[in-house]
């Protein structure tokens, strides 16, 4: 139990210092502007860059893994889009915006932190993996549901065209194809500049989750919606354990890497929701209610999660009759 929580009083450490700072200093909302694009645009993607740049190229091609992985994610989006349809009579805007607070986790900002420090330097390639692909699932299917709903005026060659750009121009995107790209062609950075990626690459998980503290500090919660009942625990303990599952019945794969998709599952809803839902109108305040809701529980659900693997109560497999007959 030490060992746990030896890895998150550091991390959510940071983020209660982040939301504690808030609290005294009151800057400006606008005043995180560099910090988050220190952190979006330099630090995780030099993260990401350099962790992907060492690894073995075959390990990078993992398209089962890949495919199961999305496939539950979207499962999960498509029950609580569901749900939420029910929940809003028919709204699919809302429904939308719902389907991502329970399927769409904290993957950018905590998850590359909390995977290497509590599986290793390994986790990066599967953090990686997971990252780029569910992102490009995430980004294509709210423009098009809002779309679907009325919510977007754009015609569907510009939909299509600014699905495309939000997914070819992400830093973390960027930084992995090029990581991708050093280790295909064997390309290793002149030492100086290896230097600055390296020193730029461990400012990303203390500056993430410091400025996400922050974020959740500057975000308000007048009133708990009843849809929350359900989208806390989908995100937090549903998404998490069909994520073991599904890896465990549909593939026979590393350890390392389905721990980590669990534990990136098992991450709280992300603050992209709420930039998705300010940019279309609608349900920015409960979003932004289910963002703190969900860091907040997963202090428990997360350090629960992390005893169980730390512990070897969790097993890597939990078919391996399944394993055995592929």
């Amino acid at each position: 139990m030490s060992d746990v929580l030896g890895l998150i009083l550091p991390l959510f450490g940071l983020i209660v210092l982040g939301f504690i700072t808030a609290r005294i200093v009151r800057q400006p909302a606008e005043a995180m502007g560099w910090l988050n694009t220190f952190i979006i645009y330099i630090a995780l993607p030099a993260l990401f860059f350099s962790l992907l740049a060492k690894t073995p190229v075959e390990k990078l091609s993992s398209w089962d893994f890949i495919g199961t992985n999305v496939a539950v994610t979207f499962v999960i989006f498509a029950f609580t889009f569901a749900l939420g349809l029910i929940a809003s009579r028919g709204a699919i805007a809302e429904a939308t915006i719902q389907g991502l607070a329970g399927a769409y986790g904290n993957i950018g900002y905590m998850g590359p932190a909390l995977a290497i420090l509590a599986l290793g330097e390994d986790a990066a390639i599967p953090v990686a993996l997971i990252f780029c692909f569910e992102n490009i699932m995430h980004f294509t299917l709210a423009p098009a549901l809002m779309a679907m709903s009325g919510r977007s005026e754009e015609g569907v060659f510009a939909l299509a065209l600014k699905v495309v750009r939000s997914i070819v121009f992400h830093p973390f995107i960027i930084a992995t194809a090029l990581g991708v790209a050093a280790a295909f062609l064997a390309v290793t950075p002149p030492v100086p500049v290896e230097r600055l990626i390296a020193y730029l690459a461990q400012a990303a998980a203390p500056c993430a989750l410091f400025a996400m503290g922050v974020t959740l500090a500057l975000q308000s919660m007048k009133r708990i919606p009843r849809t929350l009942v359900f989208i806390v625990p989908i995100k937090l303990i549903v998404h998490p354990a069909a994520m073991y599952l599904g890896l465990s019945y549909f593939g026979d794969f590393d350890p390392m890497w389905v721990m980590t998709a669990v534990l990136l599952a098992s991450l709280p809803t992300a603050t992209n929701v709420f930039v998705i839902a300010q940019q279309y109108g609608l349900w920015a305040e409960r979003a932004s209610t289910a963002i703190l809701l969900t860091t907040a529980f997963s202090v428990l659900t997360v350090s629960a999660l992390l005893y169980v693997m730390s512990s070897g109560q969790l097993p890597s497999d939990f078919f391996p009759a399944a394993a055995v007959a592929r």
